[in-house]
Order: C-alpha cells, then structure tokens, then sequence
C-alpha cells in the first residue's frame, strides 16, 4: 500500500491512569514524531477533549489512532479501566477526519515493536529465526497483562492480531504454584494469568508468600507500603536490592510464570519470528529476567523445547511502543 508522505497523523496510547498523544509527520514511510504529551486520563470527560486540548487548533491531521485497553467491536472501545465513551465515527467527526481508529493497546504496541531499534531491545534469547518472516509474539505486564500476535502479510506488510489471552485461566506448574493457585481461589472468583502476571498480580504473589511464612513482615517494609502508591514497585525495587527475601522470592515466581506464559503464547502462533516482553515492568526488573529463569522456563516444554529455543526473545526499552504502533497504524490509513 503507498503512503502518502508531507501528511500528519495524530496517535494515543490510552489508559486508565494516563494518555499519551502525540503528533507525527510521515516521513519515508515511516512515522517521526512531532510532539507528545502526557495527561491524566480523568482530569477530562471524552477522549475528543483531550485531543482538542493537545492540537489546540492549530495542527491539520489527516488521520487518527488509538490504542485502547480492551475489546473494540464495531468500531466502539469496550475499554477496561478508562472512564470514556470512545467511538470510532464520532472521533472521526470531532477531529475531522476521513477515518479515525480505535485498536487494542496491546495491538498497538505489536505494531509499534515493528519500529524499535537494536538500542531499544535487551536479547534474553538469540534464537535461531527462519530466513523468511514467520509469526511475532507480543506479550506485556503491566497494570494487567496484554497479549498480541503479528502475522506477516504477502504485500510485505504485517497485521497485528489483538486477544484477551491476559484473561485465561492461570496454569501453575509445580507444586508452589499450585498452591498459589488454590491461595487465589479463595480471593478471587476467577484467577487468570493477569492475577499472577501484573502489578497486581506481584502484589498477590507477595500476599501468597506472607500467607504461608510465619516470619512477619519487617517494619522498615510495612512503614514503605504503607507510604507508598504502588506496592508492586515497593516489592520489585526491594527484590531487585536483596533487601527482603520475600519480595525476592515473589519476583523469582513472578518471573517464572513470565516465561512459562510467553512460551505458551509464542506456541499458539507459533511464534518462529520472535517474541517481543512490552509493557511497563520488564525495564524495571532486566536483571531478573536476564538471570536465566525466564528463559528457563520459557523452554520447560518438553517435547517442543527444541522448537521453542529457536525463538528469539528480546524486551522492548522504549516505552513509547504503543504510541508508535497506533502512529503506524494511521499512518497505513492514509
């Protein structure tokens, strides 16, 4: 498909708690950014009033984006977490413009994996990938967990494919998460992987550690989860210094289920091509999943390890993926 260049084209990376915008110019085929800026998703009531505020009148556009967290079905968000009404055709109208689009966030961040260079990738896997292009993994823990597929296309492009597979059952392995599992039950009327893979899901796997330890939980610690806004961080940060050998323990599992999940998704699409980690923590915590066990439990799957040592498994550092993705995909609307 030919793309028009000289055009701009208007992205967003939607969530709960924040939006990012930005403005792009088409340029050999490519989109550059202009601007972006960051808001807070419920300082506004419509996503078209966010928008109006970021262009303030005076940028033309001839397309637009957005990735959204949840389903979109007949061109309406069915967005998790994001108080708005969004809506393809009246976005459209309010910015006019031809077409306006509304994608999953994490099929945004598939497309945006597409634009990332070397600089933006930690390797935690070579692998040994086909000479042709072959199906792409996309999986992302953050505030929940996001997973995408990307299948090359015969024109050369690539169309990414959006599911809720953050929300299927939760498959523990080995005894500890067995009992994880049976921990969860009794707090949750359905554990899916995004209660374990998660900020969340770090926190419950914490709460699961305390539950069955009979050591309490320092001071020093309890005095910085009271104080803090995000106790996965709290947990993290403290896991990654060796501070507390709980919260050590809760990321070794954390990690452990990363892998093992990233191994079953890149299965279902047979993911030859690679395997991109996205989302907000896997930055965070690279030294832990590059300390070998999320690797190791990427390949803990019998018969087809040998398969699965041939996909390349790199972390996206550029957390702006997602906004790009929803850039190039605007830009293709041209």
């Amino acid at each position: 498909m030919a793309v028009r260049t000289k055009a701009a084209v208007l992205a967003g990376d939607i969530g709960g708690t924040k939006t990012l915008l930005g403005l792009f110019r088409v340029e050999g085929g490519a989109p550059v950014l202009l601007r972006e800026k960051l808001y807070a998703t419920r300082d506004f009531k419509t996503l078209e009033e966010v928008a109006s505020d970021f262009l303030s009148g005076a940028w033309a556009i001839d397309a637009a984006c957005f990735g959204v967290p949840g389903p979109i079905i007949g061109g309406v968000s069915h967005a998790t977490n994001v108080p708005w009404t969004m809506e393809e055709r009246a976005l459209a109208r309010a910015l006019g413009v031809p077409g306006a689009r509304l994608i999953n966030d994490l099929e945004a961040t598939a497309y945006g994996m597409l634009q990332l260079q070397e600089n933006e990738m930690a390797v935690l896997q070579a692998g040994d990938p086909p000479a042709s292009r072959a199906p792409i993994a996309v999986i992302a823990a953050g505030t929940g967990l996001g997973e995408a597929g990307l299948v090359p296309l015969e024109d050369g492009r690539w169309r990414s494919i959006a599911t809720e597979g953050g929300h299927s059952d939760f498959a523990p392995r080995g005894r500890e998460q067995i009992e994880l599992l049976e921990y969860l039950s009794g707090e949750f009327d359905h554990v899916s992987f995004e209660r374990v893979l998660s900020g969340p899901g770090l926190v419950n796997i914490y709460k699961f550690l305390k539950s069955r330890g009979p050591d309490a939980e320092p001071q020093w610690l309890a005095d910085e989860f009271a104080g803090a806004t995000d106790a996965a961080a709290v947990i993290s940060e403290n896991a990654l210094k060796g501070r507390d050998p709980r919260c050590v323990e809760a990321l070794r599992i954390f990690v452990d289920i990363y892998g093992a999940e990233a191994a079953n998704l890149a299965l279902k699409f047979m993911a030859l091509g690679g395997v991109y980690v996205g989302g907000g923590i896997a930055p965070k915590i690279l030294a832990t999943l590059t300390s070998g066990g999320f690797v190791r439990a990427f390949l803990a799957k019998g018969r087809l390890d040998k398969v699965l040592a041939r996909i390349p498994v790199r972390v996206s550092l550029n957390p702006a993926a997602g906004l790009i993705g929803a850039a190039r995909c605007a830009m293709e609307m041209l």
